[in-house]
C-alpha cells in the first residue's frame, strides 16, 4: 500500500489521504530497502531550500512514537493520522539525516559514522533551527496544527528531541516479545535482498544497525556487556530481534520512570482489546480532541491475532527476556 493507505483510510477520512501522500513522496524518503530510492536526491534538494526559509509554522507539543519496530507502531500512527488537527509522518529518516547527518543506523543516506544514541548536548542551535524548519514546512504542506512522528529509534534519542522541542510527547508502544521478535524475522526474511554482493534487511546495511546496536547501546549495559562477544556473534535473526527488544523495552521503561508528565506508556494488545478507551486516554495525553473516526478505524483495522509462539533463546539470553517481559507485565 502506497503511504500505507488502504481503500477503508481513503473512504473514512478522504482529505487526510492527500496528508499522507504528501508526507510520503516529499517528506520521509525512501530508505535502502525500499523502491523508488531515486526521489531522496529530489527530497533532499527540497529540504535545502526549506531550510533557506524563515519558520513557515510554529511546532507546537509535537509527538514521537518511540519503541520496537514491528510493533505496532506503523497502525497507531496511521490511526492518529486520521485526526483533524494531526500531520503524520512514518520514520522521516531523510528528515532526520538532514537534521543530523550521523543518525542513519541502517545505511539508506550514509555509510559513515552513526550514533544510535543522542542526548541533549548534542542539538545545537544550528540543529534546532534545522529541525523546526523542516517540520515546520511539513505542517504548511498538510496544513496541519499537530506533528505525529513515528521513529521507533528515537527511543535513545529523547533527551536530544527534548532539547530541540521541549514541549514535546513521546508514545512508547510495547508489545510482547514473543510476537514482536518473530514479527522481525518474518520482516527481515521477506523484505531482505541482496544488492551487488551486499545484504539490505532489518540490520541495515550488511548488518549495520546490528553492530551499532551491540556496540553503542548493549556494550552500555552493566548486564549484557559480561556476553557481548557471544551476543555480538548471533546471526539467528529471532535471536537478534530479542536482544534489541529487551534493549528497547529496558530503555523505554526508564523513560516512564524518568519523564512521567511527557512519556506515555501503551501496549499493543490493549489498543487492539480496547482501542476506543485506549485512544481516550491517549488522544488526552497528547492534548488533542477526541475524534471518532479514529476509532471507526482502529475497530476495523486493528489486528487482535497473537502468536505468542514461544521460541528458544540462549542461556544468556532468557533470563533477560523473561525479566524484561514480567517488568512489562506480561506473563
Amino acid at each position: 500500500m502506497v503511504a500505507q493507505l488502504d481503500s477503508l483510510y481513503i473512504k473514512t477520512k478522504p482529505t487526510k489521504a492527500l496528508s499522507r501522500l504528501i508526507g510520503y513522496g516529499l517528506f520521509e524518503g525512501r530508505p535502502l530497502t525500499t523502491k523508488g530510492q531515486w526521489i531522496n536526491p529530489l527530497i533532499f534538494k527540497l529540504f535545502a531550500i526549506a531550510q533557506g526559509l524563515p519558520q513557515l509554522k510554529k511546532v507546537k507539543k509535537p509527538i514521537f512514537i518511540i519503541g520496537t519496530g514491528r510493533s505496532g507502531t506503523t497502525i497507531l500512527g496511521i490511526v492518529l493520522s486520521m485526526h483533524k488537527e494531526v500531520g503524520f509522518l512514518n520514520e522521516p529518516k531523510a528528515l532526520w539525516h538532514t537534521i543530523y547527518p550521523e543518525e542513519d543506523l541502517i545505511g539508506s543516506y550514509s555509510q559513515g559514522k552513526a550514533d544510535y544514541r543522542l542526548e541533549a548536548e548534542n542539538a545545537t542551535d544550528s540543529i534546532k533551527r534545522t529541525a523546526h524548519r523542516l517540520f515546520g514546512a511539513y505542517l504548511t504542506a498538510v496544513a496541519s496544527s499537530r506533528l505525529v512522528d513515528k521513529y521507533p529509534e528515537l527511543i535513545f534519542r529523547v533527551p536530544f528531541v527534548r532539547q530541540i522541542f521541549p514541549d514535546a510527547k513521546f508514545i512508547f508502544l510495547a508489545r510482547n516479545g514473543w510476537d514482536t521478535c518473530q514479527s522481525i524475522d518474518g520482516w527481515s526474511k521477506r523484505l531482505g535482498t541482496n544488492v551487488q554482493n551486499d545484504t539490505h534487511d532489518w540490520w541495515g546495511l550488511n548488518n549495520r544497525k546490528w553492530h551499532l546496536l551491540i556496540e553503542q547501546i548493549a556494550a552500555t549495559n552493566s548486564v549484557f556487556k559480561h556476553n557481548l562477544k557471544i551476543i555480538e556473534g548471533y546471526s539467528n535473526h529471532t535471536h537478534m530481534a530479542a536482544v534489541e527488544w529487551i534493549l528497547t523495552m529496558q530503555e523505554g521503561l526508564k523513560l516512564v520512570e524518568q519523564f512521567p508528565e511527557v512519556v506515555y506508556l501503551l501496549k499493543y494488545e490493549e489498543l487492539v482489546a480496547q482501542p476506543e478507551n485506549s485512544l481516550r486516554q491517549l488522544l488526552d495525553f497528547c492534548e488533542l480532541p477526541f475524534d471518532e473516526k479514529m476509532v471507526y478505524y482502529a475497530k476495523k483495522t486493528l489486528n487482535s491475532r497473537q502468536n505468542n509462539r514461544i521460541f528458544s533463546l540462549s542461556p544468556e539470553l532468557a533470563p533477560l527476556f523473561e525479566q524484561t517481559m514480567t517488568a512489562l507485565g506480561y506473563s
